[in-house]
């Protein structure tokens, strides 16, 4: 990866924070990347916990929420940090410090836990339709892969409407919950006294483990670092000073409201059951279904399976960006946003399928907790190295981290860790006695020493690395010389017939000198020229040939020397096939004539284009 590869580079630095005018609009412009965070910290696969802490121990445990808040606060602070000051994003940062074989293997952990995120997001949604509308899950789980189409529009909109749209989803869970307050009316002296550290017994010990084990996703970490880089900032220290400030406070808000929404479901939780002595309320739809007539309103379970729903949505929109980051940062691999998306649904859409189909609706719950070990076993790999990162004065400079903030996130990344591999440990051994079979056991044996292995690896192998004489330089070397280039002395153009077709002839001529030789090339499109190739002779064909005489006449008449070439199978291959052939020095295409819906069904030539050829492309539009 060069150092010019930007992170979500169709975004980067696009939303203008200089804006002429009050402060108040200035510190706006700064405020959104956190809120696609936050709604990684009340997606459904916390529901679970909260449920059960509540419905235990009362309000008790509140004190946990607030701590595990806190904790999320200061490692998104620093993942903010990361990305304002080295300009890069976590998974770009790993790949420059840690060896090629060890970087894969963390790419595919984190890769699962993106499926596994989005595992619990497609359940949960499944779940609020079931209770909503009394939708099968097998149907609410398919059904779910629809918002693929969503996510797609809401990018083509921009970063500022995106988390336009994410804010507004946020609102609405909150409006949710607090007619659920309402209703509820919790005792507000005992919700005060929830803030006091306490566990009353070993249960409520094991709960809270979990609460904070299920606090941080590590998917966030790697959003985190790109999201802030969505702002265009000046390079001075000033400005730097004032980007992670105003980054503070938005991710402080952010992660504030999540903390209200995750209150919310415990307090629900501790005073409709736990006051009316039902202390084992763990499953979603047990909760649904116990609010109505321990509330005496219809409109309880309603709005918990609204909310239920929202939470689903709006945290898988961003397990794709998170998708695409960890791609493009550790492969170098970019890929369409459509077939990203669709692929991460699918590895959540396809285990959920087959579990409710051949294992029954009982095991959604099961495969919720499933989810969350995943998560569990990734987090490490991420918190350690974004630490390492942040410490290092070599790149961070005056913007490394205090001694004190390094003890800090130090002890928290270590309980963080013990927490998340304990959670690992005992649903191993669990699996181990239920299954009960020597090769599984192996397996899982293995697998788990082999994970705390890479973990020493993650933590020691950057202390080695960063003591090594680091290149400050943010980009390449300036040259001072100019590059000789060839001259354009053979120009191929693509012709599609479409509107854009006399923006690629006009370009075409003026980069044009004399003794240009141009080549033409069209690739026919209707069905039978498909399928019988030069062999055909209907309408469209004896239609594009006129056309392309009348082509190349127009080059004839302008005094250059003109050859053409039609195709009728896989235009990119076609295009890159003729432009070896006559050796082009310059590839001129429009766009297609084409955008949207239609990129992505009639395939989006232009992008594919560029790495078959080994020419310059120039795109007229």
């Amino acid at each position: 990866m060069n150092n010019q590869h930007k992170s979500l580079e169709e975004v980067h630095q696009s939303v203008e924070t200089d804006i002429k005018g009050s402060r108040f609009k200035k510190i706006l412009s700064f405020f959104g990347p956190a809120y696609l965070i936050s709604v990684g910290y009340m997606d459904p696969g916390n529901w679970a916990t909260d449920l059960a802490g509540g419905s235990q121990f009362g309000y008790t445990l509140i004190w946990v929420l607030l701590m595990s808040n806190m904790m999320a606060l200061v490692l998104q602070s620093l993942t903010a940090r990361l990305g304002i000051v080295w300009g890069k994003d976590l998974a770009q940062c790993n790949r420059e410090t840690y060896p090629k074989k060890m970087n894969f293997i963390l790419y595919i952990l984190a890769e699962i836990a993106i499926a596994a995120c989005d595992l619990a997001e497609v359940l949960g949604m499944a779940i609020g339709l079931n209770l909503l509308f009394g939708l099968d899950l097998l149907w609410g789980v398919a059904i779910s892969f629809l918002d693929t189409f969503l996510l797609l529009y809401l990018q083509r909109l921009g970063m500022r409407k995106m988390e336009m749209f994410i804010i507004g989803l946020i609102f609405m869970i909150g409006m949710c919950f607090l007619v659920e307050m309402i209703l509820a009316q919790p005792d507000m002296a005992s919700i005060a006294s929830g803030f006091i550290p306490s566990i009353p017994n070993t249960a409520a010990l094991y709960i809270s483990i979990g609460i904070i084990g299920a606090t941080v996703m590590p998917h966030n970490l790697y959003l985190h670092s790109a999201l802030v880089q969505t702002r265009k900032i000046n390079r001075d220290e000033s400005s730097i000073r004032k980007a992670l400030k105003y980054n503070f406070w938005d991710t402080a808000i952010a992660l504030n409201l999540a903390f209200f929404v995750n209150a919310a479901i415990l307090i629900l939780a501790a005073s409709v059951f736990h006051k009316n002595g039902m202390n084992n309320v763990a499953e979603l739809q047990d909760a649904h279904k116990l609010l109505a007539p321990t509330l005496g309103s219809e409109w309880a379970p309603r709005l918990f399976a609204v909310a239920l729903i929202l939470a689903g949505q709006s945290s898988t929109v961003t397990g794709t960006l998170a998708g695409q980051i960890v791609m493009e940062g550790y492969l170098r691999l970019r890929i369409s946003p459509a077939l990203r998306r669709m692929l991460t649904r699918l590895l959540a859409i396809v285990p959920a399928i087959l579990v409710i189909y051949i294992a029954g609706d009982d095991e959604v719950g099961p495969m919720l907790v499933f989810s969350q070990v995943l998560l569990s076993m990734q987090l490490a790999f991420a918190v350690i190295p974004l630490i390492h990162f942040v410490s290092d004065r070599k790149r961070m400079g005056v913007f490394a981290i205090s001694t004190g903030l390094k003890i800090i996130a130090w002890t928290i990344a270590a309980i963080i860790s013990f927490l998340n591999f304990q959670l690992v440990y005992e649903e191993i051994t669990n699996w181990i006695k239920v299954f009960n079979n020597p090769w599984l056991t192996a397996l899982l044996i293995i697998g788990g020493v082999g994970l705390f292995v890479l973990l020493l690896l993650t933590v020691l192998y950057p202390i080695i690395k960063l003591k090594k004489k680091v290149n400050m330089e943010v980009h390449p070397p300036f040259q001072d010389s100019v590059l000789e280039t060839p001259a354009f002395n053979r120009i191929a153009l693509a012709l599609d017939y479409s509107s854009s077709d006399p923006l690629v002839v006009s370009y075409a001529l003026k980069l044009a000198k004399p003794g240009t030789q141009f080549i033409l090339i069209h690739v026919a499109e209707s069905a039978s020229s498909r399928m019988m190739e030069e062999d055909t002779d209907d309408y469209e064909k004896r239609h594009d040939e006129a056309r392309m005489s009348r082509y190349i006449q127009l080059f004839k008449d302008q005094g250059f020397e003109t050859s053409f070439e039609v195709g009728h199978k896989n235009r990119v291959k076609f295009i890159a096939k003729v432009c070896n052939y006559y050796k082009a020095d310059l590839l001129i295409v429009g766009s297609h004539g084409h955008r949207g819906l239609k990129d992505f069904i009639y395939g989006e030539t232009v992008n594919r284009l560029r790495h078959r050829v080994d020419i310059p492309v120039f795109i007229a539009q």
